[in-house]
């Protein structure tokens, strides 16, 4: 039983969005999470807490040792009946398991928060112990068995995908009593290490001019227009991640041996295929997306990086110049309702359903934007359960990156509502195609920005704004990915240092961003604060999968006549019951043809030559 927390579908930035509030910015909603529970005393929590332990046991003693047997049969002693019960399950455990984590989310530094969602975890990995028979049990029925089972009960065939996915698992699946082990170890080993994570980096504060501010504050001022704002950020960063790198680099070795040890237990031959099996894809086709990108760097990161130090008066720019912004770009700041009402237009335009759907996140309270103490970092949207709703997460400063921020996760909380159909056990999306709606949101926001915009100043400021997203979305992630490849290959060896970790960031980085930046004393630290070589080892290549994917996507709809939507939204349905190649098939596309990769790049490229145009018509 996979348990879906709250880190699924958060949004890194190359700068997280963040600071003190402001009243331009207007009213910031706050989410309301008595929607899952009223509170953690509620007489509903506390029922479901000992309804799900009591379910699991009983689920345990029922179906334990009978599932051969209940493959042969239909009605309520087939494998069907098995599995909706089993899902009933996973539903509820889901739902306490999200009240915990996005309380623990809106307040990391409050104690009372933090014993819950250990707490909580704690009961669902116990709950789960009683579970985990059930996916080894079928798993050990012969396929033809299975087959005919599914043909025959219609209530089995139901889960038909489910069960045909589930058989991916099989060659990499232990004895029981060892796949117990790691279940229960876990939350010694990897929970807790991800924990101290969380917990040591809410805590840090950062020295800006005497002013101790934390993280989001602290990278918030890498976009401000004075440079010297950005320095002495960029310095104020570094020296808090120096004084703490012993933490992160222990966390760090710990979470990679402690990943090493479970693949090499169960057969994985390279360090990242686990994440790809986890993610219904082929090695080949990330591979492929890999060498395209870094084979594109030089056309990418390095053409634009050089043009923008151009525009910034300088020769080379500083790490920390990056993220600066233009001097043509705007610094009025953008209100909610503005924010709101141009992302619900963009996707209304595209779809109205889109926009209907959209809207009850805003209606119904189902968003946290506001910027607080302890409050997590960066942006994310959490599915939750189908028989509750999606939760989004952003911390909203008003700046324009920010109102990307709120489409793309947007786009994830429609997709999250319209595939919660196909049930709690079909209805997450591999990650490979979890950020397709997130990122498409985006696109359709920006054009309809775009659109609007006839001045030549501003036309050029949104362009660099989105071809810098692109870059910190395709080609900073791919370098993460690399970093993340280095980083767990070097610790097969022994134990690395902090300077081991930090020569191998400052190597894909060099690579990546090119002649154009300058990488000086004070970057080789900044790995420690990026939450996905924590919480999710190679996650991040799902980004760059996205954004390609979406740019092969949205040109095939700046092209269709009709019926595009319609498809589109057959693709979002799917949620977990269809593989990539099916999906895209519709609109003819092929993730493992090394040309789609091209195309997706091709329209960075294409961004960057009209910024280009705009450039020599100045």
């Amino acid at each position: 039983m996979k348990i879906k927390l709250p880190h699924a579908g958060l949004l890194l930035s190359a700068a997280v969005p963040a600071g003190a509030a402001d009243a331009a910015l207007g009213d910031l909603p706050v989410w309301k999470l008595q929607d899952l529970y009223p509170s953690a005393t509620s007489t509903a929590f506390v029922a479901d807490m000992e309804k799900a332990g009591k379910a699991a046991i009983a689920f345990e003693e029922k179906w334990k040792g009978t599932l051969t047997e209940a493959a042969a049969k239909t009605g309520a002693e087939g494998i069907g009946s098995a599995l909706k019960e089993y899902e009933a399950l996973d539903d509820i455990i889901g739902r306490l398991g999200s009240f915990a984590g996005l309380t623990y989310f809106s307040d990391t530094t409050n104690p009372t928060n933090g014993k819950l969602y250990g707490d909580v975890q704690a009961k669902i990995t116990e709950f789960s112990g009683h579970l985990l028979f059930f996916a080894l049990e079928l798993n050990r029925i012969d396929d033809a068995v299975i087959d005919a089972c599914m043909a025959n009960d219609p209530a089995a065939g139901h889960y038909r995908p489910w069960l045909l996915d589930l058989r991916k698992d099989k060659p990499y699946q232990l004895d029981d009593r060892l796949e117990q082990l790691f279940l229960e170890k876990s939350m010694t080993s990897a929970a807790a290490f991800n924990r101290l994570f969380d917990e040591t980096m809410a805590e840090l504060r950062y020295d800006i001019d005497g002013a101790k501010v934390p993280l989001e504050v602290a990278l918030n001022k890498l976009q401000e227009k004075d440079p010297e704002v950005r320095r002495k950020a960029a310095m104020a960063l570094a020296e808090t991640f120096k004084a703490n790198i012993r933490t992160f680099t222990l966390i760090t070795n710990t979470l990679a041996k402690d990943k090493e040890i479970a693949d090499r237990w169960r057969g994985f031959e390279d360090i990242a295929d686990s994440r790809h099996l986890a993610n219904r894809v082929e090695r080949e086709v990330v591979d492929a997306l890999a060498a395209a990108v870094r084979e594109a760097y030089p056309r990418l990161s390095h053409r634009y990086y050089k043009m923008k130090a151009k525009w910034l008066g300088m020769e080379q720019m500083n790490f920390w110049d990056r993220n600066a912004p233009l001097p043509e770009a705007s610094s009025a700041i953008i209100s909610w309702p503005e924010a709101k009402d141009t992302v619900l237009s963009a996707y209304g335009n595209f779809a109205p359903e889109m926009a209907d759907i959209a809207r009850r996140f805003f209606d119904e309270q189902w968003i946290d934007a506001p910027v607080r103490a302890g409050k997590a970092p960066g942006a994310f949207a959490h599915p939750t359960v189908p028989s509750a709703h999606p939760y989004v997460l952003v911390n909203y400063m008003g700046k324009p990156r920010d109102v990307m921020t709120l489409a793309h996760e947007l786009g994830h909380g429609v997709h999250q509502v319209l595939a919660g159909a196909q049930g709690a056990l079909m209805c997450q999306t591999p990650l490979t195609l979890a950020e397709t709606a997130s990122v498409f949101g985006e696109m359709l926001t920006f054009r309809a920005l775009l659109q609007k915009t006839t001045d030549t100043r501003e036309r050029k400021a949104m362009l660099a704004q989105k071809v810098e997203d692109m870059i910190n979305t395709v080609v900073r992630q791919i370098a993460f990915y690399e970093f993340e490849r280095k980083l767990h290959t070097a610790r097969k060896a022994g134990e690395l240092t902090a300077d081991d970790i930090g020569e191998l960031w400052l190597s894909v980085q060099s690579e990546s961003l090119g002649p154009a930046i300058s990488i000086s004393e004070g970057y080789e630290t900044y790995w420690a604060y990026i939450p996905h070589f924590i919480h999710s080892p190679f996650y991040v290549y799902a980004y760059a999968f996205g954004d390609c994917l979406v740019n092969s996507l949205y040109a095939v709809y700046q092209k269709a006549e009709k019926g595009f939507q319609e498809k589109y939204f057959e693709l979002l349905r799917a949620g977990g019951t269809k593989h990539h190649s099916e999906l895209l098939k519709p609109f003819g596309l092929d993730a493992t043809d090394p040309s789609f990769w091209s195309q997706g790049l091709s329209m960075i490229e294409g961004l960057i030559d009209e910024l280009e145009a705009l450039d020599r018509a100045a």
